[in-house]
């Protein structure tokens, strides 16, 4: 269960920090957890100051720890220097798509709609290629899209390829019409649960979580570490009662949580060493089920989730050696 009040992130930032201690290869992914949950707590230059701790050294994703203080600095006053961060990202033209996102999320906030719109517009050249495009990718197309629909800007190439990837029963031009907002103030019953529906489709879509990485990952037990875990702790045999089970329960869940429109759906990958050490570390004996979630989300926010689903070109989640489209992916 998330943090939902400013003392209880307060104490989930210390919590990751304590953790980045324990885990160093880890450290850049537990800083930017830990920055999130400052933010949320309202601690915003605290924020800042682990974004100024990661940038000293030398981060693996420079462009995005300077885009999410960019963002942070403009919520507490700091627009000129904000602004200043961003144009030096957008100089950079970073190759992944989340520093362009959260880039681009800052300036709309801020209501400067063209400068996003040029942001986004610049990114999509730069990443969308052929093939098929990221999940994170995607997003940037969505969020284009929205934002020419608030500049009343006719559709061009990009906002086609928006509408044709987008999956959702209500449509990009429905769904980021200005003017539904104000259906939100009818008091025509039919008309707000039609508005309620396009919401509900929307949220699978708005938003990519990269933005604030919050990932929810399902745990993965290779055949052989599975049997092993199994051996030492027979209690957890009402979790997994067999390897294949343990597989479809995976996909099936990943699946039901997609099409309740949850954004930046993972795997990781599980160990018996690594859970131990993770029980002792939470006081717990690694018999108790209840721990399996918890060490999923530490395992994700330490950046070892692979994103799911693969496209159905490449290897499958589970190991199989198929490609996921011959594989889990099959429908």
């Amino acid at each position: 269960m998330r943090p939902d009040t400013p003392a209880a992130h307060t104490t989930e930032a210390e919590r990751l920090l304590r953790t980045a201690e324990q885990y160093p290869g880890d450290r850049e992914p537990l800083y930017l957890q830990a920055a999130a949950h400052r933010e949320l707590a309202g601690d915003r230059p605290g924020a800042t100051a682990l974004y100024d701790t990661l940038l000293s050294g030398d981060p693996a994703n420079p462009h995005l720890i300077r885009a999410l203080k960019a963002a942070n600095l403009w919520e507490y006053g700091h627009e000129a220097e904000a602004r200043a961060i961003i144009e030096g990202v957008r100089r950079a033209r970073p190759s992944d798509a989340a520093p362009w996102q959260i880039t681009a999320e800052t300036l709309e906030a801020h209501d400067e709609l063209e400068a996003a719109e040029s942001t986004l517009t610049e990114a999509t050249g730069l990443l969308a290629g052929g093939g098929d495009l990221p999940h994170a990718t995607q997003s940037l197309l969505t969020t284009r899209h929205r934002i020419r629909r608030m500049l009343a800007l006719p559709h061009d190439d990009w906002d086609d390829v928006a509408d044709r990837l987008h999956t959702g029963t209500v449509g990009l031009d429905e769904l980021h019409d200005p003017k539904r907002l104000w259906s939100l103030g009818s008091s025509d019953p039919a008309e707000l649960q039609a508005e309620i529906t396009r919401l509900r489709s929307e949220l699978g879509t708005y938003r990519t979580a990269l933005s604030r990485p919050f990932p929810v990952a399902v745990l993965h037990w290779p055949e052989p570490e599975l049997d092993e875990l199994l051996a030492a702790y027979p209690e957890l045999e009402a979790e997994y009662p067999t390897y294949r089970a343990h597989l479809t329960d995976i996909e099936a869940s990943l699946r039901e949580l997609a099409a309740a429109g949850t954004p930046n759906l993972g795997i990781v990958r599980a160990t018996v060493p690594s859970y131990e050490a993770f029980a002792a570390s939470e006081s717990t004996p690694p018999s108790n089920a209840d721990l399996l979630p918890q060490y999923a989300t530490t395992l994700a926010a330490r950046a070892r989730a692979t994103a799911w689903p693969p496209t159905r070109g490449t290897d499958c989640w589970c190991g199989s050696g198929r490609t996921y489209g011959e594989c889990h992916g099959a429908e």
